[in-house]
């Protein structure tokens, strides 16, 4: 199975965010992923659907949207509008998870959802059955930069197992703490999308490290 790399823009510059997107727009990377933080589901904020929007028209590429946040319902319309094409909300909210999926889906977005380091990997199985891809976070989320949390790779064969048994299509994206060494131990794991921030920004030349890293899985 191919595997699909998801620069996180997270780990560059805000200031310089347009340079950025046009170098991963050149990049064999098939996703940018937005990490979307709201100073309230999680301890840290980035920035929201106008920001997004502003850098749709520089690229083709797939958005791949993680909110982190808590009142998705109230604010979805605005990250339906501003061009993502995937958007993943956290099973740890308080609403109807349901009625998300279900809204989403209406307007031909693909719909993930993303689950915390503590969080049982059963906890999402009724949930499968519906949505496009789940978010395995291997580090806990609110700040780029961190370590990558071994104790999730039993979580992410439990999820491909059980992907695999019940023959549904759903994606499998690992989202912290993403390096050569950890993505393959993922890739193995059963995952096929690999969110890399910090690693690549570390590197001398983003699109240089993005093709590196997308050409190592592939």
């Amino acid at each position: 199975m191919k595997t699909i790399i998801s620069p996180s823009i997270l780990g560059g510059s805000f200031s310089n965010m347009e340079k950025i997107i046009k170098s991963l727009d050149q990049s064999e990377a098939e996703y940018i992923h937005f990490d979307v933080m709201d100073g309230d589901f999680v301890p840290n904020l980035t920035f929201g659907p106008q920001f997004i929007s502003n850098l749709r028209d520089h690229t083709k590429k797939v958005f791949d949207v993680h909110l982190m946040i808590n009142r998705v319902g109230k604010f979805l319309d605005d990250y339906i509008n501003a061009g993502s094409d995937i958007i993943t909300f956290h099973l740890e909210i308080e609403e109807n998870l349901d009625e998300l999926i279900s809204k989403i889906k209406g307007k031909n977005i693909k719909v993930g959802i993303a689950i915390k380091p503590n969080t049982p990997w059963e906890e999402i199985k009724s949930l499968l059955h519906s949505i496009d891809q789940v978010i395995v976070m291997t580090v806990e989320p609110g700040f780029g930069g961190q370590s990558f949390m071994v104790s999730q790779i039993d979580k992410i064969k439990n999820i491909f197992n059980y992907v695999r048994d019940q023959k549904l299509n759903v994606d499998i994206e690992i989202d912290g703490g993403v390096n050569y060494e950890t993505g393959k131990t993922c890739i193995d794991a059963g995952a096929n999308i690999l969110v890399a921030g910090s690693f690549l920004f570390k590197q001398e030349n983003l699109l240089t490290a993005t093709n590196k890293l997308n050409n190592f899985f592939n």
